[in-house]
């Protein structure tokens, strides 16, 4: 029998606790790591190589759509199956432009969790009834023409984790420590982003940032 590698990543312990107790109950699924770090995650995809990674979209200092665009990198034979407590048609369509195969709620992860992974392992996409249904619900009312997926403005890979650690309240050199470039390179990446978002102030950074589910409100 194949075995199916899965790795789990969400930053609440008792989540990815529930998680793996339920996929290790399938014979050949083996839960290979677990993280509740977005940038940690991207070296265990890299090191591990699993087949399945199982996504949280809110995390602490980089969110699970950034993490998956540079997964999508790091580890492309891995597919990426988001869960979360986000149901939001408009953030399930700019987690599939990220790269992520699937996209389910915790609320019913008791029931299709299992059926989730096993579409996605096999390069399938899976949706939650939920979220198909007001996607379904929004094209309808909205048609094709003239509908926005969120969008970040244009900004670079780095100009997206900056953006996120300023909006989590860190300031240029906390910003600069954490990603290793220089304070002046920190600021630079700042006034990029508030130029391509066109934001008037820090509020309205965070605004944008909480609007789009980098971080938590």
């Amino acid at each position: 029998m194949t075995t199916l590698r899965i790795l789990v990543v969400d930053d609440h312990e008792i989540v990815r606790l529930g998680v793996k107790s339920l996929l290790q109950s399938r014979p050949g699924w083996t839960v290979c790591g677990e993280t509740g770090d977005g940038r940690e995650a991207i070296a265990m995809a890299k090191q591990l190589q699993p087949d399945v990674i199982i996504m949280d979209i809110t995390m602490p200092e980089l969110n699970g759509l950034e993490a998956t665009r540079q997964i999508r990198e790091a580890a492309p034979g891995a597919e990426v199956l988001v869960l979360t407590v986000h149901a939001s048609e408009h953030l399930a369509e700019a987690a599939l432009t990220a790269g992520v195969r699937g996209y389910i709620m915790k609320i019913d992860s008791g029931k299709e969790l299992i059926d989730a992974v096993q579409a996605v392992a096999q390069h399938k996409p899976f949706l939650s009834a939920q979220i198909a249904d007001r996607a379904l619900n929004s094209l309808f009312k909205s048609g094709l023409k003239g509908r926005r997926v969120p969008t970040s403005g244009g900004l670079t890979e780095r100009e997206r984790e900056v953006l996120q650690l300023l909006a989590e309240g860190k300031t240029n050199t906390e910003v600069a420590s954490l990603l290793d470039i220089s304070q002046k390179t920190a600021e630079t990446h700042r006034a990029n982003i508030m130029r391509k978002l066109q934001l008037g102030s820090f509020g309205e950074l965070v605004r944008y940032a909480i609007r789009n589910r980098l971080v938590e409100p």
